[in-house]
């Protein structure tokens, strides 16, 4: 089955996800995470593209980011996976591929489901077990976007600036956020839509970007089986 091309909207935001080969690790120590987020911090400038939102996994990474333009993430991927693979091999003094081929996204319905992915990606160090609590673990936004900490890398998006009319009232909110556990539904709904390149969101926003982007965004279904085929027939 031919691939289905990339939806990149200008100004609508994407779940991104980058793995290392085979599952390997891609970050063996603090330094490289820091190699990573620099260069990330640089190419997300140079092509336009604004992040909300991380991850660093020990073999993959999370991003939550909005392009200025159609092409910005999969330049700013490109760029960024160049870099950091010539510095990874060179530090480590290996050759060949660190990435499972090409990174998988979805585009996602700001409105509805932004926050709801913000949470999903920095809850990622718990749901691994790493951590107890998002807080604990240095190589996300989680306390960027919940207890104000500095971070270049970060741009707000709008959903999270509406959260509060000052800094302290929308971290407060944005910390409430992370209360409750996310529903496997909702997990389940963020994994697919990325994994399958389609979108998260609503039925009336998929509907709008299907029509926009002239690609089909809901999978197909599956078909009948043989047995089922021979019977009806």
């Amino acid at each position: 089955m031919a691939r289905l091309p990339r939806i990149g909207s200008p100004g609508i935001p994407q779940h991104i996800i980058q793995r290392g080969n085979n599952r390997q690790a891609c970050f063996g120590s603090d330094r490289d995470f820091a190699a990573y987020a620099h260069w990330l911090e640089e190419c997300a400038r140079q092509s336009g593209v604004a992040i909300h939102a991380w991850v660093f996994m020990t073999n993959h990474v999370h991003l939550l980011a909005t392009p200025e333009t159609a092409n910005a993430v999969s330049h700013m991927m490109q760029t960024l996976g160049r870099r950091y693979v010539r510095y990874f091999n060179r530090a480590y003094q290996r050759t060949g591929t660190l990435w499972e081929g090409r990174f998988k996204s979805c585009v996602i319905d700001a409105e509805n489901y932004l926050l709801l992915c913000q949470r999903y990606i920095e809850l990622n160090p718990v749901r691994a077990g790493m951590v107890n609590h998002p807080g604990d673990y240095a190589w996300s936004s989680y306390r960027a976007n919940s207890l104000g900490h500095a971070a270049k890398l970060r741009t707000p998006h709008q959903a999270y600036c509406e959260l509060g009319r000052s800094a302290a009232d929308r971290a407060a909110a944005y910390r409430a956020l992370f209360t409750g556990q996310m529903e496997s539904t909702q997990l389940e709904q963020i994994r697919l839509a990325t994994n399958q390149g389609m979108v998260l969101g609503s039925d009336r926003f998929k509907d709008n970007v299907e029509r926009l982007s002239q690609r089909r965004v809901y999978p197909l279904k599956p078909g009948p089986k043989a047995g089922q085929q021979r019977a009806d027939g």
